[in-house]
């Protein structure tokens, strides 16, 4: 598998080739404070199996060990690595793939610290576009 993604603005993107060692929802409160979402979508590859092609990506760390990558011109976040917690690993955001129905969340994960109405999101009325 060949995957390419990138920024918003195109600054800053990459390509991963091999299977991802997981795909899921992070309902972290480190995940929701970064992204401004109630939730993120992630996909995890081998590092050796990750490679920046285009710009170079800002870092910010909460803890010292969980390290998010984003774009310095527009600040979309991109991908995160954490030596500790995941050795080896660069976790994407999916929705920076080009692609990004290419991978499907195979789980939910930090569902301790979920914001209590994410429980029951999928039940509320739904729209294509904006209502009329």
């Amino acid at each position: 598998m060949k995957l390419e993604g990138g920024c918003h603005c195109g600054a800053v993107r990459y390509v991963v080739t091999g299977e991802p060692a997981h795909v899921a929802f992070c309902h972290c409160t480190d995940c929701r404070k970064s992204a401004g979402a109630p939730v993120m979508a992630w996909a995890a590859f081998a590092a050796a199996d990750f490679a920046l092609t285009t710009g170079a990506p800002s870092v910010y760390s909460s803890n010292g060990d969980a390290i998010r990558h984003f774009c310095p011109t527009c600040g979309s976040g991109l991908y995160y690595t954490n030596a500790a917690v995941l050795p080896g690993l660069v976790d994407i955001q999916i929705a920076t793939l080009d692609n990004p129905d290419a991978l499907t969340p195979q789980a939910h994960i930090q569902t301790a610290e979920r914001i209590g109405w994410m429980t029951d999101a999928e039940s509320l009325p739904q729209f294509e576009r904006y209502p009329g």
